[in-house]
Formats: structure tokens, C-alpha cells, sequence
């Protein structure tokens, strides 16, 4: 996945037109590549699961990632709305749920 371009406020980067929420850029580097690690996992497991048809692997998988969206700022409330002690609290209780 290529950037193309922020908008103008660096809350949303656009790729090939579309707009996604950006990682929060007020986690430290080490929880960042962490989350990032456990989100590939669960990534690849959601395609696994799917090949192989079995749900309750892939509704686990699912949840993952979304935890691991959610550390990373990516999805539930928005980054930029909290103080930055709770962004950071709540990208470390992904990282306890997932590790």
C-alpha cells in the first residue's frame, strides 16, 4: 500500500482515493512496530481462517486485528480527540490483550 498523500491536518492519509485514519503519531516507535507486528499476524490469519473455512478461527482473527487497530489509533474514538496519556494507555491494553 503506497501513500498518496495527508490531508491537511495529517489525521487521514489518502490511498488511491480513499481515506483511511492514520496510525497515531503520539505512540512511542516500539508499541507502533509491536502493534504493527500483531496486526500482520492476525491479518494472515484471517486469510487462513478463510481458506479454510473454519469461523471460529476467523471470527478470533477478526478480533485481533481489530485490537490491534484500535491500539494503534486506527479505529474507535479518534487520537486527536483524547489526551495523550489515555492514547497511550490504550494502545498498551491492546498490547496486553493480544500478547
Amino acid at each position: 500500500m503506497s501513500v498518496d498523500d495527508y490531508t491537511d491536518d495529517e489525521k487521514w492519509l489518502i490511498v488511491t482515493g480513499r481515506r483511511w485514519r492514520r496510525t497515531d503519531p503520539g505512540l512511542e516507535p516500539r508499541v507502533v512496530e509491536e502493534l504493527k507486528s500483531h496486526l500482520g499476524a492476525a491479518r494472515n490469519a484471517v486469510g487462513k481462517a478463510k481458506k479454510a473455512g473454519v469461523e471460529d478461527d476467523l471470527a478470533e482473527a477478526r478480533r485481533r486485528v481489530n485490537a490491534a487497530k484500535i491500539g494503534l489509533g486506527e479505529r474507535g474514538d479518534y487520537w486527536w480527540e483524547m489526551a495523550i496519556e489515555d492514547r497511550r494507555a490504550r494502545a498498551e491494553a491492546a498490547l496486553s490483550e493480544l500478547r
